[in-house]
């Protein structure tokens, strides 16, 4: 490790920890900004992501920034990084957005709309808890009224 290795403190919104190397860090666009405005203390507050999403994020951008990874072992890892619980999902996403992430942000939209596409609005709602709260009455004329958007 060489002198020059500066550590950075990221503190979750739950009180967690993590310090990291900055070369890693700074994969967040929302943090390299900070950095480079010398809005940086010892500690990095990040009140909008839990330990838990944050343990992930972490998990990414570490794989990421290894050297000697292949092209085919980061695409295999991707995919195994977004078979998660659609409330990580949704997780995952509002964290990459906060931290300006755009590799993470564009790879777990995707994933949503992956398991989105070719779903009927029923499936759709079983796979991310989506609750119905209209009557059907109500859900007859919201189908009229957007019946050109399936023509």
């Amino acid at each position: 490790m060489s002198s020059s290795t500066k550590f950075l403190t990221l503190k979750t919104y739950d009180g967690k920890e993590f310090v990291l190397d900055e070369v890693i860090v700074v994969r967040s666009q929302t943090i390299k900004n900070m950095i480079e405005d010398d809005c940086v203390s010892n500690v990095i507050s990040l009140p909008n992501v839990y330990s838990k999403i944050m343990t992930k994020v972490i998990e990414y951008w570490k794989k990421h920034s290894e050297e000697g990874v292949s092209k085919a072992m980061l695409m295999d890892f991707d995919k195994a990084f977004v078979k998660v619980h659609h409330s990580i999902l949704h997780a995952l996403i509002l964290a990459a957005n906060f931290l300006n992430d755009k590799e993470i942000l564009d790879m777990m939209c995707q994933e949503v709309a992956d398991r989105i596409k070719g779903k009927t609005p029923e499936e759709i709602c079983k796979e991310f808890d989506i609750k119905n709260y209209f009557t059907p009455e109500e859900e007859e004329e919201i189908c009229k009224e957007n019946a050109w958007a399936f023509e």
